[in-house]
């Protein structure tokens, strides 16, 4: 059994080599691939990923920027763990938590566990705009797909690697989670979810997703419930 660890990356100089010590530092049960996706760095995101020297290190370079849906799905076209996990380098969310994603998989209980920062802890500087998007969103998810799903935004998305079986991800940007979730629920798949702690950064740290993204995620929430 094997943990694939997919990390888009865009402009993340600050942080990147934070992250991936912290993934690496995670001691688990089972083995762990981490596979880091350049999205076209315009800093020196690039230079520092090309002086990995470690064989549980994969690492993809973008010649143009496509965007993280497109870097997540050119890591799970490398990836090779039966099971995987989405990680932002931002550092906003915690590795040291992977154990609590992993629990109901390997105990056979669940294929889909996402983190929900919901039924955890926010801390950091709180983006009201973010914080009620992010609920007006799943609350949409909720109403659309009769699932009770407390955080679809969440990074934090698990699952067993058939569950991509047969489901064709279409998405280049942030649209990624809306359209994960929505054929993910609609395969017939519970979402289980286990509280995690997330730390919020601002705009001036880094963050990139904006209003005008929610507003897309609403478009996709909306599409992906009537088509494929």
């Amino acid at each position: 059994m094997k943990l694939s660890v997919i990390i888009p990356v865009y402009n993340e100089e600050k942080t990147v080599k934070e992250i991936i010590n912290k993934v690496k530092s995670v001691n688990l049960d089972i083995e762990k691939e981490i596979i880091i996706v350049d999205d076209s760095s315009k800093d020196s995101t690039r230079d520092i990923l090309k002086k990995i020297k470690d064989d549980s290190i994969k690492v993809y370079y973008h010649e143009k920027n496509k965007g993280k849906g497109a870097a997540v799905r050119t890591g799970l076209n490398n990836s090779s763990g039966e099971i995987i996990v989405i990680q932002d380098a931002d550092l906003e969310y915690n590795p040291k938590e992977y154990p609590l994603l992993l629990d109901p998989i390997l105990n056979g209980k669940e294929k889909v566990v996402y983190g929900s920062r919901f039924k955890g802890r926010i801390l950091g500087d709180l983006i009201l705009s973010h914080y009620y998007g992010n609920k007006l969103l799943t609350l949409v998810t909720r109403i659309l797909y009769l699932h009770g799903v407390s955080d679809m935004e969440t990074c934090y998305k698990m699952f067993r690697r058939e569950v991509l079986d047969g489901i064709n991800l279409k998405a280049k940007r942030f649209d990624f989670e809306p359209e994960i979730t929505a054929k993910i629920i609609k395969k017939g798949y519970n979402i289980y979810e286990v509280p995690i702690t997330y730390h919020m950064r601002s705009f001036k740290e880094g963050k990139k997703i904006h209003w005008t993204d929610g507003i897309k995620a609403l478009y996709y929430l909306v599409k992906y419930r009537f088509v494929n």
